[in-house]
């Protein structure tokens, strides 16, 4: 998985030479392998955390537990904060590691699929993640295209085939596609085996509906358009077969270059919560203040009087330093101002407003984050309610 995500240089064009592993190889192009999650078993409880601690409940009960842990403005012991927020990202963790293994599955699960490739002039069976830039494939009826491929020739006349592109952009009429003419009388496996031409084209890009290049064959130039291009994700329909030269592969094909890289959600509802949570907090500071002046007032004013039966700690040597003191010690008597569940319920409320609308139980397959990446209130009156 590590060769996934290996970065490279910004490319400026893209040269695909076909029948030619070792030409191609050169210019260090992504393999066909993709990756969607966003952890492994290293890096999961590190970015997890910081991730966690984006949201700005989990930090502020953080800052709690260190102040608890001050002997000195204290009265609290610092378990009564540390063994709920352990348990509320205990919780958050759970349900985001079960997130990702499922990402994990559908990546192993695409990642070895099978694809006939044609390699030293013989088709064979290939793991979609071993797939590389420069191969030709054959595609038969109802198979989904594996990698971003230029159309070759086909099973129909003159070159044409039908492609449903319901994986890219949600439109499940059919697609023509046709090869150029001087490739599309190349359904031969030994023809196909001897063709040698080269692509030079546009670098990887997130644009479905643009595409340009042009194929040199035979000392001749052919242009080429995005009506000759098979992009991954689309599923050959009514077509017995294709053969089609991988362009771009795993990361740089344009279904790939849309969805981007897998990083951490924030919807509308987790913003407006943040925001909550800061007013709330705001609100708690000021009858911190307001409290913490009223005690170095008394103690100025009535606690001296008292020294003999209150004395003030060693440390404390003066009504202002008392009133500081007072002042985190009634940020942590009034921490329950900001219910430290808050997420969890938010998350609880998530999951059962889906269920609902489907109508079922929820599929945990599916990411709560993602389906809610829309974020508005209205999107989920029930999950809105329940929050409120």
């Amino acid at each position: 998985m590590a060769l996934c995500a290996k970065k490279r240089p910004p490319e400026e064009e893209r040269r695909a030479r076909a029948n030619d592993r070792e030409y191609n190889e050169r210019f260090q192009y992504a393999s066909n392998c993709i990756k969607t999650s966003k952890y492994n078993i290293l890096t999961f409880l590190p970015v997890n955390l910081f991730e966690q601690f984006q949201e700005v409940a989990n930090t502020y009960f953080l800052f709690l537990l260190i102040l608890q842990l001050i002997p000195q403005i204290s009265s609290l012991s610092w378990f009564t904060t540390i063994v709920p927020l352990v348990l509320v990202l205990t919780i958050t963790a759970v349900k985001d590691a079960t997130d990702d293994y499922f990402r994990h599955k559908s990546d192993n699960q695409v990642n070895n699929r099978q694809s006939q490739v044609l390699i030293n002039g013989i088709l064979q069976q290939e793991q979609w993640m071993n797939v590389c830039v420069g191969d030709i494939i054959k595609l038969e009826n109802n198979q989904f295209v594996a990698a971003d491929l230029l159309l070759l020739s086909s099973s129909e006349p003159h070159g044409l085939c039908y492609i449903e592109t319901a994986e890219l952009d949600g439109e499940t009429n059919m697609k023509v596609r046709q090869a150029i003419p001087v490739t599309s009388e190349l359904g031969d496996i030994s023809k196909l085996a001897k063709f040698d031409g080269e692509v030079i084209c546009e670098p990887p890009n997130n644009k479905l509906d643009k595409f340009s290049g042009t194929l040199y064959w035979k000392e001749n130039k052919f242009p080429l358009s995005n009506q000759n291009m098979l992009l991954r994700g689309c599923v050959l329909r009514n077509t017995e077969w294709c053969f089609g030269l991988v362009i771009f592969a795993g990361p740089d094909t344009k279904l790939m270059q849309n969805s981007g890289r897998t990083k951490f959600k924030r919807t509308s509802i987790d913003r407006l919560m943040n925001t909550l949570v800061l007013w709330i907090f705001g609100f708690l500071v000021c009858m911190g203040v307001i409290l913490a002046i009223g005690n170095a007032i008394w103690e100025h004013e009535v606690g001296t009087r008292f020294q003999v039966y209150l004395p003030w700690d060693e440390a404390v040597d003066s009504a202002f330093f008392s009133g500081f003191l007072s002042f985190w010690s009634y940020i942590i008597i009034l921490n329950t101002v900001v219910p430290i569940s808050l997420y969890v319920r938010y998350v609880l409320s998530l999951l059962w407003g889906l269920s609902r609308e489907s109508g079922g139980p929820l599929e945990l397959q599916s990411s709560v984050k993602m389906k809610f990446s829309r974020g508005n209130l209205g999107s989920s009156p029930s999950c809105a309610v329940n929050i409120l």
